[in-house]
């Protein structure tokens, strides 16, 4: 994510705890989309 340490932001937004919480979240919706990926290529698999 972008450097934000120099930003003229709002003196009470905690940076570091907003790239915590944007990276939690891109690492989440990524090994869903692998678990969902996973899962359907293992149904296919089985299943057909």
């Amino acid at each position: 994510m972008a450097d934000n340490q120099n930003s003229a932001g709002h003196p009470d937004m905690d940076y570091a705890e907003h790239d915590k919480t944007y990276d939690l979240f891109v690492g989440m919706f990524k090994w869903g989309t692998i678990a969902c990926v996973a899962i359907m290529v293992f149904m296919a698999v089985t299943l057909l």
